[in-house]
């Protein structure tokens, strides 16, 4: 008996309205669900969409602004560190002539240092030897006073002239 209440209960849910049942409802639903997605659409949707590419915008501008600046830095690196290589090429440049200058005024004063003590050596050298020959030539005059003396005092002062 209780099978014969449910069927009947079954039956009578089926005759009044099914799962499909298929009257108005069903194309209100689909005016309802058109209108919400244009709403969402016109309210959400396209202000999202708007800030999304905004952003996406703003990401790429600042994207390629970054990319600039980065390879104009590497072109300026770049620039600086020739300009310093070729400043350490000339200012070793600089130092080598300075240092051949040097090495060349250092030999100069050596040659004029060792050809004045030449000059100077010689100028004693010589002077050494003018205070020889004078230093002989009084020698000579004492030796000569002093052998006259010693013949006049052997043989007489007549006899010496």
């Amino acid at each position: 008996m209780t099978h014969w209440t449910i069927l009947l209960a079954v039956e009578t849910a089926t005759k009044e309205g099914g799962l499909f049942d298929l009257d108005a409802t069903l194309p209100l639903m689909a005016v309802q669900f058109l209108i919400l997605v244009a709403v969402l659409n016109v309210v959400f949707y396209k202000p999202l969409t708007k800030a999304i590419d905004e952003r996406d915008n703003y990401v790429r501008k600042n994207l390629l602004e970054a990319r600039e600046r980065l390879s104009k830095a590497e072109s300026l690196t770049k620039q600086y560190e020739q300009e310093l290589a070729q400043t350490r090429r000339q200012s070793q440049e600089t130092i080598a002539a300075a240092q051949a200058e040097a090495d060349k005024i250092r030999a100069g004063k050596i040659a004029e240092a060792q050809a004045e003590a030449t000059g100077e050596r010689e100028q004693a050298a010589k002077e050494i030897e003018q205070q020889k020959q004078e230093a002989f030539q009084s020698l000579e005059q004492q030796v000569d006073a002093l052998s006259r003396q010693i013949l006049e005092k052997l043989l007489g002062p007549e006899l010496v002239k």
